[in-house]
């Protein structure tokens, strides 16, 4: 399983970023897909998932400015960020959910400014 991460990038506090993750295959075979980020010195934790039907779950302390969202036509795992604060300056990575250890890329890196 091959899963590409990319659209991460360099914005101010308050700005929006829309990651996208793109698999190798058909994405709708990967079941559950899950946005994780690891921030330096930190955890690599969940920040949201979806379910092959497209239920949502979003951690708690970011609901209402993160959204996520697939496109198995386009093999497409979509993660909305909005109002982008500086702790959420992050790597950002896709993965099945749960995560299968063979499957992690190298993420797209978030940086947010003050």
């Amino acid at each position: 399983v091959q899963l590409q991460a990319s659209g991460g990038g360099l914005v101010q506090a308050g700005g929006s970023l829309k990651l996208s993750c793109t698999a190798s295959g058909n994405s709708a075979r990967f079941g559950a897909m899950g946005w994780y980020r690891q921030a330096p010195g930190k955890r690599r934790d969940l920040v949201a998932r979806i379910s092959i039907t497209g239920v949502t779950m979003i951690v708690n302390s970011l609901r209402g400015r993160f959204t996520i969202s697939r496109d198995d036509a386009e093999n497409t795992v979509y993660l909305q960020m909005n109002s982008l604060k500086p702790e959420d300056t992050a790597v950002y990575y896709c993965n099945r959910y749960p995560p299968d250890f063979n499957s992690w890329g190298q993420g797209t890196l978030v940086t947010v400014s003050s």
